[in-house]
Order: C-alpha cells, then structure tokens, then sequence
C-alpha cells in the first residue's frame, strides 16, 4: 500500500502526543489550543486519505495551513489561520466599456441620473461624466494588462492590449471621436461599472492598445495598477 492511501500515521502520533500533554499540563488554555490544533490536522488528514482512496487529486483539496506563535508561560496562547493565496487569475476577467463621453461638469451626478461620478482628489475636482452606452465599444475583449511607471512622468498606469477582432472597432470608434470639441473627443474606461479614466483622442488609434492613469493623471499607485491588471488579464 502507497503513502497516498496508508493511514495517516504522523498525524495520528501528533494528535495522541499534543493530547497526553494537556492531560499532563492539566488542560490550561495552551495546550486546549494545541489539541485543537491536531484534531483539525487528523481530520485534514483522514479526508485526504478518503479523496486519494476515490481518485481525487491532492490539488483539487483547498488546504488551510494554521500557524501557531509559542510564548512564555503564563502568556495568552495565540494562534490564526492562513489562506493560502489563490494561484493564477480569478479566471473571470472585468467588464470593460469604452464609451464616448457627452458631458463633463464639475460636481457629482445626481443619484440615478445615469452619470459616473468622480470623486474630487488632490489632483482634481468632482466631476459629473455622461457617455452615450449606445454608440460605444460594449463587452471589449483584452488580450493582456500590465502595470507600469510612465517613462515620461512616472505616473502608474495600466497598459491594455485588445484582442485582434476588438481593435479594428476601437480604431474606427477613436476616428469618430478626433476633432471633436471637448469634452467629446473624449472616451470613458467603464471597468465593472465604474470610470477609471477618461483619455481624448487626436487620432484614430489603430495599434489596439491604450492606457489607463485614472480619472486624474497620479490617481493609481502600486497597488491599484496591479489590482487592476490582474482583473483585466485573470489569466496572469
């Protein structure tokens, strides 16, 4: 019999052992914990047991590692459970719109006037922002997202590239926005319902590729652009 079906020796000789100790200690509240701690491990360990017995791969079990801090006697016991990080993308990537702004005014929307609503920052004021959903890019497909320093001011941005199909219409929908008036040679970055930027456009742009600095150039940091490329390209 292999080690993925033999019974779970180690674990079991570590929960008999943290139990003879709290019987000896008297059962103070640290060795409670400890017991605590290996009956959850005996048990993590049957059921890997039955899920080998039945063919279910190890990878498939969503493991809880517990880790535990011993301290001087006398002192509170304390203990807290890990979950392990999540490995890969979410495997659902953000809704994104791209969609020609029709207004721009400083202060915030009326609640469910239909506008996106940018709250003021340190680098701007408030701003009440109309796109029309109808003759934008709707269900926009990004092939990749990285997050990156700007080589010209160094502000975090995110750098997002277009599936082959989505670039054709994003060249045509930035030409019909070129040379018009402000604030509608704008287009709004709508990601899961909220504007994350608002970027004119002087050209058609025909490489399929733009970038997000936020409503305000300066508003991501680190830890924002990163976040946002890991839910625009999950598969990272």
């Amino acid at each position: 019999m292999n080690d993925s079906t033999e019974h779970p020796q180690y674990e079991t000789l570590l929960h008999d052992a943290l139990h003879a100790h709290v019987q000896q200690s008297g059962g103070d509240a640290a060795g409670t914990c400890l017991a605590g701690l290996a009956d959850g491990a005996l048990r993590v360990a049957r059921r890997r047991q039955r899920l080998a017995r039945t063919g279910v791969g190890v990878a498939a079990v969503a493991v809880v590692a517990t880790a535990w801090v011993a301290v001087a006697d006398g002192a509170p016991f304390r203990a807290h459970t890990v979950q392990p990080a999540a490995e890969g993308g979410t495997g659902r990537a953000a809704a994104v719109s791209l969609l020609p702004v029709t207004s721009s005014k400083e202060r915030a929307c009326t609640p469910g006037s239909g506008g996106y609503t940018v709250h003021a920052t340190a680098t701007g004021p408030a701003l009440c922002v109309r796109a029309d959903r109808a003759r934008g890019m709707t269900d926009v497909r990004v092939t990749s997202a990285k997050a990156e320093k700007s080589a010209s001011d160094g502000a975090w941005q995110v750098e997002v590239t277009l599936s082959p199909a989505d670039r054709t219409r994003f060249a045509a929908f930035t030409g019909s926005l070129a040379g018009s008036p402000a604030p509608r040679n704008e287009f709004a970055i709508v990601i899961d319902g909220k504007l994350w930027g608002r970027p004119y456009v002087a050209s058609s742009i025909t490489g399929g590729r733009f970038e997000i600095v936020g409503a305000y150039v300066g508003d991501l940091t680190s830890t924002t652009a990163h976040d946002l490329a890991r839910r625009l390209d999950p598969g990272r």
